[in-house]
């Protein structure tokens, strides 16, 4: 999976490509640590719109983005969810803990 971090103002976002699972886990979380430790995001957007494949262990990521977001008082959002991936997000019940379109 490619990553590509974009910060527009006061929302950070990362543009996923390819498979999102567990080989991918340290690129996610070194992405998210630079984006979480710039002080004038207010936001992350997780872009999912060239993402063919999510697995259990994105999902895992996702949470954990999610609860260090929370502790800085950021808001975390997945955007361009289609396909597969929006039918994983749906069985996982993530529009509870995440705003998706």
């Amino acid at each position: 999976m490619q990553i590509t971090v974009e910060k527009n103002g006061e929302i950070g976002r990362l543009t996923l490509s390819g498979r999102f699972d567990f080989n991918t886990h340290r690129e996610f979380r070194n992405a998210c640590d630079e984006t979480l430790q710039t002080p004038e995001i207010k936001e992350i957007e997780v872009n999912f719109s060239r993402v063919d494949y999510l697995d259990s262990s994105a999902l895992g990521m996702l949470l954990l983005l999610r609860e260090k977001a929370q502790s800085a008082n950021l808001k975390v959002s997945l955007t361009n969810c289609t396909g597969l991936v929006q039918q994983v997000l749906d069985v996982a019940n993530f529009q509870r803990l995440f705003s998706i379109s």
